[in-house]
Formats: structure tokens, C-alpha cells, sequence
């Protein structure tokens, strides 16, 4: 069974074993991908290899909302054998080992490296950089080891996430919004209610903006990245102009500046306003009604200042938004040519 969507990056397709692969409704495959045999892909799993590789081995369990993707300049991600991820997680441009449990919402980031034979509890962050040796249970954010386990505590841990994340309910069904010719709505996105996508905006793959009382309001130029979750239950969601919400994100009612950006599987709290000219450390979250200043880097759960926004930062800002431009526009012409 194929992914809802299949797209190529560079000319370049998505590789799958001859064996089964398993695949949900909404699940995306795009660009320098390689799938091993056995793999199962829950229902709006994203994997998005678009200027790096990702390789994934055999019998790759990847849970409904999750994401796997790459830094398109500088890192792929590889995955070894008999891995289990959860749901709404991210596993971001890294090297994962062989029988690893990554449980629900947690976020593995750039350049770090999981052996094999370790499990990562939930709502876990994996920091840049780290290392987690192998024979250990990891926990919380940044994630350190809390014990050993063994080879059948480890096994019952993957099956027991299998299992709890076999079924999910349908998906909501959302509208197709008439967008003009610079904006990017990807065809497993959900979009309910008042939405306005100023030009140049992306929304990827198996986002969920769902303006259900107040409107959703996306400034020019801005990127909502793949599977994250927008829902307005009161005044509504503004997001400013040039700005970047990363993968698997969720926005309450809430301001965001411009030139800022909210990083991978943040929380935002209804009622926060955040500054332009913020950047917000992935897996971050905020307090209902918090006020982030512009200029600084925020992060920690709850937010709180950790050093100002230098200027490597925010060229990393601006790159990071004109690279999602392009895409937007490459990924639009494949989907319209159903490549």
C-alpha cells in the first residue's frame, strides 16, 4: 500500500523495499527517501528528504502525526533496524541505532546519535549534538538516562507503543482554500474556517489549521511546517510576516511576530504573544497569556530568556524562510503536476 502522496526532490524518488510497506491515509514520502522492508507509516506521517538522505531499515515503525525530515544543507538521517517511533514525534536530521523505542512527542534533533537498544520516554527532548549510549531508558528534556533496560523489557516497550498507536479515529475533513499562485497548500494539509495565507506562505504536509472561532491569520512568506497543529478556540491565531513555525508544533489562540520562529514540537499556550525578531528552542513551551520579548532566544518549559538573538541567529532565521520559499513553490508544481 503506496503513501497518499509520493513526491520527488531534484528529480530524485522515494526508494521502497519489494517487500510490504504499510501506509496510512495522508502519510507523504518525498525526495531522497529509502524505506526498508516491513515498514509502517501511520496516518499523516511525513518523510521528507529534500536535499539530505533518509534511510530507514527494516520493519521502521513510524506512529500517526510523526515526522522524520533532514537539515537540507548539512545533515541526513539514518535509521537502523526494527525501530519504533510514536506518535506526533520528530526525528530530525540524527542517527538512530538498531531496536530503539522513540516514544510519543518526543523530539530527536539535529546531529545527535541514539545507539542501539535504547528507549526515549515520552514528551522527551534529544539536544543537538548528543549522544545517548546504548542499554538505557532516556527521559526529559534535555533527555538523560534514568536506568538500563534489557533486550524483553525493550521489545514489550515497542509493542506495547504499537499497539496504542494502531488505530485512530478518520480525520477531520477540511476545506481547499483559494490561495494565489506564490502560496503552498499541501494536499494532505487540513484547512477549517477563517484562513488567510498571506503570499508566499507555505503549509506542508498533514498540517491541521483549524479556525474554529477566531480567524487564522499567516503573514507573507511564512512556513508552517509539516504536521503541526493550529486551532483557534477563542480570539483567534496571527503569525507575522516571515516567520517559521518548524514541524509538529501546536498554536493555541496566540500573536507571533514577524521574522521569528517557533522550532520543532514548541507549545504555545493560548493567550501568548511573542515578540518579533524571537526564536524559540524546539520542544519549548509557554505559560497561558506569556509575553516573549523580541531579540532574545527563548526556551525551557516554560519559556525563558536564554541569550540574546546574535546575528548568526538571525541570518539562520532568514535562510531558514527564503529555503521555504523555494520549496513551497517546487513542491507546489510537482503536486500540480501529480508527479
Amino acid at each position: 500500500m503506496s503513501p497518499d502522496l509520493i513526491l520527488p526532490h531534484d528529480g530524485v524518488r522515494p526508494v521502497f523495499s519489494a517487500r510490504p510497506v504499510w501506509c496510512g491515509r495522508a502519510s507523504t514520502v518525498i525526495g531522497m527517501a529509502t524505506l526498508g522492508a516491513q515498514a509502517w507509516l501511520g496516518d499523516d506521517s511525513v518523510i521528507r528528504a529534500d536535499g539530505q538522505t533518509v534511510v530507514l531499515g527494516d520493519r521502521f515503525w513510524l506512529g500517526h502525526r510523526s515526522t522524520v525530515h533532514i537539515a537540507t544543507k548539512t545533515l541526513g538521517t539514518t535509521v537502523g533496524d526494527r525501530v519504533t517511533v510514536g506518535r506526533n514525534a520528530v526525528v530530525h536530521a540524527c542517527t538512530v541505532g538498531s531496536d530503539v523505542v522513540i516514544e510519543d512527542d518526543v523530539i530527536v534533533l539535529d546531529g545527535a546519535v541514539v545507539e542501539d537498544g535504547v528507549v526515549i520516554e515520552a514528551g522527551a527532548t534529544v539536544f543537538p549534538r548528543a549522544r545517548l549510549p546504548a542499554g538505557f531508558v532516556y527521559g526529559g528534556s534535555p533527555a538523560k538516562p534514568i536506568r538500563p533496560i534489557d533486550a524483553p523489557e525493550l521489545a514489550e516497550r515497542a509493542e506495547r507503543l504499537r499497539e496504542a498507536s494502531g488505530e485512530t479515529p478518520a480525520p477531520p475533513q477540511g476545506d481547499t482554500p483559494e490561495v494565489e499562485d506564490s502560496v503552498f497548500v499541501a494536499r494532505t494539509a487540513r484547512l477549517r474556517g477563517r484562513i488567510a495565507l498571506g503570499a508566499g506562505s507555505s503549509v506542508l504536509f498533514s498540517c491541521l489549521l483549524d479556525a474554529e472561532v477566531g480567524p487564522i491569520v499567516v503573514g507573507a512568506d511564512t512556513n508552517i511546517q509539516d504536521n503541526s497543529v493550529l486551532r483557534s478556540r477563542g480570539e483567534g491565531i496571527v503569525i507575522g510576516r516571515d516567520t517559521t513555525i518548524a514541524h509538529n508544533v501546536r498554536l493555541a489562540d496566540c500573536r507571533i511576530g514577524a521574522r521569528s520562529l517557533i522550532g520543532i514540537g514548541c507549545v504555545v499556550a493560548p493567550g501568548t504573544v511573542i515578540a518579533d525578531d524571537v526564536m524559540l528552542a524546539g520542544g519549548a513551551t509557554t505559560d497561558p497569556g506569556q509575553l516573549l520579548d523580541g531579540g532574545h532566544l527563548w526556551g525551557g518549559r516554560p519559556a525563558r530568556i536564554l541569550a540574546p538573538l546574535d546575528a548568526s541567529k538571525r541570518a539562520l532565521m532568514r535562510e531558514i524562510v527564503e529555503g521555504y520559499c523555494a520549496h513551497g513553490q517546487v513542491f507546489r508544481q510537482a503536486q500540480d503536476a501529480g508527479l
